[in-house]
């Protein structure tokens, strides 16, 4: 995978990491319910629920490409118009979309399984990923190639709510993520826009 490949999938999981969402109350509840500890258990499950979910997208299109071609274009094209209705989604969310943080105390254990049960129970991000991923997968991608995907993404989200529950537990993160929250969609939207634009010319 080229250099240029590898930021571009850097910067689409950045932004997917920071967008506003259900993982990101989770991660938050857990926080300023159960503390910093808590908070990080919550940030690394759910980043291994992210990352088996790359994983799985990274062989299923792998193998796609190489037995069913015209599968894979039509997967590409698909993929192509779900990133540009998430990024028309996100330019047109609102402000009370936003966050739904509630103070929670739970054990960490809980926390675990909470963290990875928000990844693994929302279906659209393996969409998402299949999406995201198509333009990275090609046919002579070999394995390493394959755990740099798996890796990047899992890495970046574990470590964007890691930073998230440090900041929370003794900073004004809270309030900067609420008011700067429509802005963090609106840029994560017109990247979208532009990725889905990518897929669609070539």
């Amino acid at each position: 995978m080229s250099w240029e490949l590898w930021l571009s999938l850097l910067l689409v999981c950045t932004l997917g990491a920071m967008s506003p969402g259900p993982s990101l109350a989770v991660v938050m509840r857990h926080t300023v319910g159960g503390g910093r500890r808590n908070g990080v258990i919550v940030a690394l499950a759910h980043a291994l629920g992210v990352a088996f979910y790359a994983g799985l997208t990274v062989l299923g299109l792998a193998a796609v490409v190489v037995h069913q071609p015209w599968l894979y274009r039509l997967v590409t094209w698909a993929g192509a118009a779900y990133l540009a209705w998430l990024g028309l989604r996100a330019l047109q969310s609102g402000q009370g979309e936003a966050f739904d943080v509630r103070s929670v105390a739970v054990s960490g254990i809980r926390a675990a399984r909470d963290g990875f049960a928000i990844a693994l129970g929302n279906p659209k991000l393996i969409v998402f990923f299949i999406a995201l991923l198509s333009q990275f997968v090609t046919p002579d991608m070999g394995a390493g190639a394959g755990w740099l995907v798996v890796t990047t993404a899992g890495g970046v989200d574990g470590t964007w709510y890691v930073l998230v529950a440090l900041a929370l537990s003794h900073s004004r993160v809270l309030p900067w993520l609420q008011r700067h929250a429509v802005g963090i969609q609106r840029v994560t939207g017109v990247v979208l826009l532009l990725l889905a634009a990518r897929l669609v010319l070539g």
